[in-house]
């Protein structure tokens, strides 16, 4: 006999805006435990001084979490000239200082290098892994962590306001594996002046920004029965991670065999040219994932709710 599952059958995509100070596995529980559901994850980790934009997906979402972690990401951050620090952002400890302080035209001479694919070395506090532990666990026990550069590549960065002598916000879009540590660091070494984050803030996973953003405080209100709230109003479909993959509608009978893991042919006249990924659908809902090649949809994953 299969063991009953814990927590309820939800499905669907949260977009939630992490706390400062909170970890994304910390976050993550808390939502959970709001919906009672049985089984999230989330979509990009965001370091416990940053805020902003975390998807949590849940249920048949989960299939779906690839999608949104390669997504491009949007970030706001704040960047304080003069010292540099161990984790490349304000927890650390200080480990190089200067009296240097550029000037906004300065900045913006040494945006172009930090712009397209360039070599990034990644910050020792990082997730990282190294012989399967994370880099930031191997820096906190004192071990010198020196992770080797990686290729990233940075669509834009702008310089957005200069408050003070001492401080810089920008704004930056940029793909997977970026660390915005790593752009105030290598910036601050440039410019002659050190430097290191002092705020962060994610506006965009993908398809997610901050239009659809919810906070934990908004969430728990919502599940105060006494309070007449909805969580479910809050939740975004399955295939909302979806938004740049080719929709395919296909018949109940191949979507009843896609369902079962079979692939099935694109047939007629007027069947679509195309090739690559490509999530089904019939009647509206969502069947599966998959692959066309040669006429024919192979299934990757194939979806029990369609959200």
């Amino acid at each position: 006999m299969a063991r009953r599952k814990k927590g309820n059958p939800v499905h669907g995509w949260l977009v939630l805006d992490k706390p400062l100070g909170a970890t994304s596995t910390q976050a993550l529980g808390a939502v959970k435990r709001l919906y009672e559901a049985q089984k999230a994850g989330h979509a990009g980790t965001l370091d416990p001084l940053a805020t902003g934009i975390l998807p949590i997906a849940f249920g048949e979402a989960t299939k779906t979490v690839s999608f949104a972690v390669d997504g491009e990401k949007a970030y706001r951050f704040s960047v304080r000239w003069g010292e540099e620090t161990a984790t490349d952002d304000a927890e650390g400890e200080v480990t190089e200082r200067s009296d240097v302080r550029p000037t906004e035209g300065e900045i913006l001479s040494v945006l172009p290098s930090f712009i397209g694919e360039i070599s990034q070395r990644p910050p020792a506090f990082s997730a990282i892994k190294i012989d399967g532990n994370r880099a930031y666990d191997l820096a906190r026990d004192g071990e010198t962590v020196v992770l080797e550069p990686r290729f990233v590549v940075i669509d834009q960065l702008r310089l957005v306001e200069m408050p003070d002598p001492h401080t810089a916000i920008f704004e930056a879009e940029c793909g997977k594996g970026t660390y915005v540590r790593a752009i105030a660091r290598d910036m601050g070494r440039m410019l002659g002046c050190y430097g290191h984050v002092v705020a962060l803030r994610r506006t965009r996973v993908g398809p997610f920004s901050e239009d659809d953003a919810v906070t934990l405080d908004a969430l728990r209100q919502a599940a105060e029965p006494a309070e007449g709230g909805d969580l479910g109003q809050y939740l975004l479909p399955v295939e909302a991670a979806l938004s740049d993959v080719p929709e395919l509608a296909v018949s109940p009978s191949d979507a009843a065999n896609l369902a079962q893991g079979r692939s099935v042919l694109i047939r007629g006249r007027d069947a679509p040219v195309m090739s690559g990924a490509i999530f089904a659908t019939c009647k509206g809902r969502l069947v599966a994932l998959g692959e066309i090649e040669k006429g024919a949809l192979h299934p990757t994953r194939v979806f029990n709710h369609g959200g």
